[in-house]
C-alpha cells in the first residue's frame, strides 16, 4: 500500500484504539494482530460519517466512531491523551461545526488526509422553522426534475472543486444536519470516496465502485420520500429539534422546530404560543421528539393541542448499530412523516 510507514503506524494506532475506546465498525483483527491488519485506520467523528467511511471502505478500511452508539454528539468531549492519539489515524472523516471537542483535535492531529463532509455540499441557515423550496401549502401536485430538485438538484461540484480544499479552511455557518438530506449526503459520500482514493490508492477501483453503490441507494431513496410525500393531506410536521431543515426544503415540507439547531436549547414561552397556532392552522396531529432524548417538551405540547407523539430521529447516533443503520432508520421516519401527514 502506498500509505508510509504501515506496520509502524498501524501497531501505535492499534494501541491509541484501545486506550481511546473507541467504537470500531469493524474489527477485522483482534488483539496484537490488529496492528498488522493493513487496514486503512480511520477515525469518524460520528455515526453519518462512519457509516459512510465503512460503506465506501469496505474490507479495505477499520473504522473507529469517536461518538459512542447512544451518546449525544454534541456533548463529546476529548482529552489532550485521544487528541494526541488522533495523529496515527491515515484519515479522519468529519462534519465541522458540529463537534467543536473534535474540530479542535482535527486541527491539532496534523492527519494529512482529511475528509470535512460540509466543504464536499453546500450549508444553508436554518431557524427552528423552515419552509420547502417549493412553497407552503403546494403539497399534491408538486413535481422534482432531475435539476430543480427541491430548489438543490442543479447544484454541481466539480474534481476540481474538491481537490481544491480537499475538505480543509471551508466556511460552516449554517445548519450541520447535510446527512438527512439524501441528496446532499450522496455529494459528502462522493467526497469521502475521494480522500480515501487519495489516502489509499492501491484499492482506488473499489473505493470509486463502493461510492457508486452508495450513491446509487441513495439515489433510490431519495426517490422513496418523493413517492411516498407526494400525496399528503398537510406540509407541516413539529418537532422538538430543528434538524430536519434539508430534508424539509428537499421535499417542500415546512418544519416547525420547538427548540432550534442545539437540541439543549429551550423553548420560549412565545414559541410555545407560536407552535400552537401553527398546529391548529395547519392541521398538524403529530409532535415529533428524538429517540435518543427526553419527550417531555413533546409530549407537553400534544397534551396541550390533543396531538399524537411519534419519533422522528435526526440519526446523529445508534443505540445498536448491528440491528439498524442509515437507510432502515430513514425509512422508519419516511413511514413516521407518512403517517404523520396524511400521505396516501
Amino acid at each position: 500500500m502506498n500509505i508510509g510507514h504501515r506496520p509502524r503506524r498501524l501497531i501505535r494506532t492499534s494501541a491509541a484504539l484501545s486506550v481511546l475506546g473507541l467504537t470500531s465498525l469493524t474489527l477485522a483483527a483482534c488483539g496484537s494482530d490488529s496492528g498488522d491488519s493493513g487496514k486503512v485506520q480511520v477515525a469518524a467523528s460520528f455515526y453519518p460519517m462512519a457509516y459512510l467511511a465503512q460503506q465506501i471502505g469496505g474490507d479495505h478500511v477499520e473504522v473507529s466512531n469517536l461518538t459512542k452508539p447512544g451518546t449525544e454528539p454534541h456533548d463529546l468531549e476529548l482529552s489532550p491523551k485521544q487528541t494526541g492519539q488522533l495523529s496515527e489515524m491515515d484519515l479522519i472523516v468529519y462534519l465541522k461545526g458540529l463537534q467543536p471537542a473534535v474540530d479542535e483535535a482535527v486541527e491539532q492531529s496534523g492527519v494529512e488526509n482529511l475528509a470535512e463532509a460540509s466543504s464536499f455540499t453546500t450549508l444553508e441557515d436554518h431557524g427552528t422553522d423552515v419552509h420547502g423550496e417549493e412553497g407552503h401549502g403546494g403539497h399534491g401536485d408538486h413535481e422534482h426534475g432531475e435539476e430543480g430538485h427541491g430548489g438543490h438538484g442543479d447544484h454541481e461540484h466539480g474534481e476540481e472543486g474538491h481537490d481544491e480544499h480537499e475538505g480543509h479552511d471551508h466556511d460552516t455557518a449554517g445548519d450541520p444536519h447535510i446527512w438527512l438530506d439524501p441528496v446532499r449526503y450522496a455529494e459528502v459520500a462522493e467526497g469521502v470516496g475521494k480522500q480515501l482514493q487519495k489516502a489509499d490508492p492501491d484499492h482506488e477501483d473499489d473505493y470509486r465502485k463502493n461510492t457508486e453503490d452508495l450513491v446509487s441507494r441513495l439515489k433510490t431513496l431519495d426517490g422513496d420520500f418523493e413517492d411516498g410525500l407526494r400525496d399528503r393531506k398537510s406540509d407541516t410536521f413539529i418537532t422538538t429539534h430543528a434538524a430536519f431543515g434539508y430534508l424539509a426544503e428537499r421535499y417542500g415540507l415546512r418544519q416547525a422546530a420547538v427548540a432550534g439547531i442545539n437540541p439543549e436549547s429551550e423553548p420560549s414561552g412565545a414559541r410555545m404560543k407560536e407552535l400552537h397556532k401553527i398546529a391548529k392552522k395547519e392541521d398538524v396531529d403529530t409532535v415529533f421528539f428524538e429517540n435518543n432524548a427526553s419527550d417531555k417538551t413533546a409530549r407537553t405540547l400534544a397534551d396541550d393541542l390533543r396531538l399524537k407523539t411519534s419519533v422522528l430521529s435526526p440519526l446523529e447516533s445508534l443505540k445498536d448499530p448491528k440491528k439498524q443503520d442509515y437507510f432502515s432508520v430513514m425509512h422508519q421516519n419516511l413511514t413516521a412523516l407518512e403517517t404523520a401527514l396524511g400521505a396516501q
